[in-house]
């Protein structure tokens, strides 16, 4: 039983790790407001180590469309228009060489919905993330009966196992209609 309650408990924390990624991945989404953490994820070239931007320039939003960075060094400048125009971002940054400026563009209708269906993807993703949990924890599962666990102990495991999964794609799905909404509010 206690090796049960091990493969449960591991099951459950990878399911919330799986929902937490997801979370993660649409703050990358820009849903026409201007966040600092658009730019989680870019890193720069900082004396031949690779940086997040954060870590070499202060970053602030002047106004809902406004993205300031100020790097500490003004040779960085350069470095960090450079990893903004080579991200996904899909902005011009402007340099005027005490700063870089993201203006972000109203999101017209259809990018909007090209963001909700790059959230619907984010989201599909974490879903098939917490059902190969689901199915990796099962085979240990099943497993354990060869090892001498009683088979009823196994299957309500298993009925454990299914209503985490349940509830983890439910928040999923939750976190996904709240950033749906973000989007496609003007």
């Amino acid at each position: 039983m206690e090796e049960i309650n091990m493969y449960l408990d591991d099951a459950a924390e990878s399911m919330e790790k799986a929902v937490k990624h997801t979370q993660q991945e649409f703050t990358k989404i820009r849903a026409g407001k201007a966040t600092p953490s658009m730019l989680d994820g870019l890193y720069v070239n900082y004396y031949g180590s690779n940086s997040p931007i954060g870590q070499v320039a202060n970053i602030n939003t002047t106004d809902a469309r406004t993205i300031v960075i100020k790097p500490w060094e003004k040779s960085m400048l350069f470095e960090i228009e450079k990893a903004i125009k080579n991200s996904d971002l899909g902005v011009n940054p402007t340099n005027d060489g005490e700063v870089v400026r993201i203006v972000l563009p109203p999101l017209s209708e259809e990018r909007r919905r090209a963001l909700v269906k790059q959230a619907k993807n984010e989201a599909e993703n974490g879903k098939i993330s917490i059902r190969n949990i689901r199915k990796d924890t099962n085979e240990s599962l099943r497993k354990l009966v060869k090892e001498g666990v009683p088979e009823d102990d196994v299957k309500k495991a298993e009925t454990k196992v299914q209503n985490l999964t349940d509830k983890f794609i439910k928040q999923i799905d939750d976190l996904l209609e709240l950033k749906e909404k973000d989007i496609m509010t003007v």
